[in-house]
């Protein structure tokens, strides 16, 4: 058996309504609580304001990703009259739904407004829902599912979901013009996993990189063709300096967003597979989320030549010794997201490898940082 044929025997649908809609409420769950591990770390100093601000905006596309695929497949295991298919989801290495749906779903939005008769309003599908109810006396299931669809092409309209590409943006730094951060993000095929990525740079161009619309599309494609995740943040990073004379990067970070762990969809058996088997949480409460940030820094710039008469500076990185060159990160920090319930059993059951883990908990209405 081939990797890929094994990958994808990994791969499993939600065929049931019910397993279906408990999946989308577990991430409802989890997504609602990275804005918030995200500001404990801007609290601890471990984020700026403008990154706090940028993952702000790539955690809020994701949140939307999935309340779009759980409008699209809220009809799940119901018998409407059509082929439904399920959501995939990638049961052992992530948790996540694999890639295929998102360029399912890209694919949809690219379709809207195309030809076929005009989506009814959602007044009107719930007016007629009500006429079948009443006088019919039949459960409107072919209604329900053409408000499903019109609810998903909704939120497909509004456009600000997490894509299987999110193209370079650019937020600037106030105080100096010449310092951006750039930020793009994308859906890792390999390991169906969302992954942004954050560069603050200098810009030292004679024109402004906000006005320079061809030094802009170049940047733009070096650095999507770049996201790729098993490229160190060192090679990312070099490129962008070696061939870009007049921008500076100072510091780049990855965030990788997942595995999510779960009893009930996912097949994991160590780290926190084992971790949730000891705990027997309750539904809604069976899950634990990885997150991991991988940074890079400048440590200073050298001058190097670059021609007969030009020099451009270039950057040293600053690596941690023995491991910095096999890491290709001055830092990677791992943390997991985990209900009150999971975490006492992580604690109880005193499972290896999670010592150097930043540890969130969730319960009782509040977050809190464990360790």
């Amino acid at each position: 058996m081939t990797l890929k044929e094994d990958l994808i025997r990994d791969h499993a649908g939600l065929q049931e309504n019910r397993q279906a809609r408990r999946y989308f409420a577990k991430f409802e769950t989890i997504l609602s609580h990275l804005p918030r591990v995200a500001a404990e770390m801007e609290r601890d100093s471990r984020l700026s304001r403008p990154e706090l601000d940028v993952l702000g905006r790539h955690l809020t596309g994701l949140n939307h990703t999935f309340r779009a695929l759980s409008h699209k497949y809220l009809m799940t295991g119901r018998d409407t009259g059509v082929f439904l298919g399920s959501l995939t989801v990638d049961r052992s290495a992530s948790g996540f739904p694999v890639l295929r749906e998102l360029l399912s779903m890209a694919s949809d939005a690219a379709q809207a407004g195309g030809p076929g008769p005009p989506m009814p309003s959602p007044t009107a599908l719930k007016d007629a829902m009500i006429t079948a109810i009443v006088a019919e006396r039949r459960i409107p299931t072919d209604l329900q599912y053409a408000m499903s669809q019109r609810l998903y092409h909704d939120e497909l309209r509004q456009g600000d979901l997490f894509w299987p590409r999110n193209d370079v943006a650019r937020l600037d730094l106030g105080g100096d013009p010449a310092r951006h951060i750039l930020h793009w993000s994308a859906w890792d095929g390999q390991r169906n996993l969302p992954v942004i990525w954050m560069m603050e740079v200098e810009d030292v161009g004679r024109t402004p990189l906000a006005e320079d619309y061809t030094r802009w599309t170049r940047i733009q494609g070096h650095l999507m063709a770049q996201a790729l995740p098993e490229l160190k943040l060192l090679t990312v990073a070099r490129g962008v300096d070696g061939d870009f004379d007049h921008l500076h990067p100072k510091r780049l970070r990855r965030l990788t967003v997942g595995p999510m762990y779960s009893s009930a969809f996912t097949r994991q058996t160590e780290g926190l597979g084992a971790v949730l088997a000891a705990a027997r949480a309750p539904a809604g409460e069976d899950w634990a989320l990885a997150w991991t940030l991988e940074t890079l820094e400048a440590e200073r710039t050298e001058t190097e030549r670059t021609g007969w008469f030009s020099t451009a500076e270039r950057a040293v990185w600053r690596l941690p010794p023995l491991i910095g060159a096999d890491t290709g990160a001055t830092t990677i920090e791992r943390a997991a997201i985990l209900p009150e319930r999971v975490y006492q059993a992580l604690v109880e059951s005193r499972a290896p490898g999670f010592s150097d883990v930043v540890t969130y908990v969730v319960g009782r209405g509040r977050l809190w940082r464990a360790g």
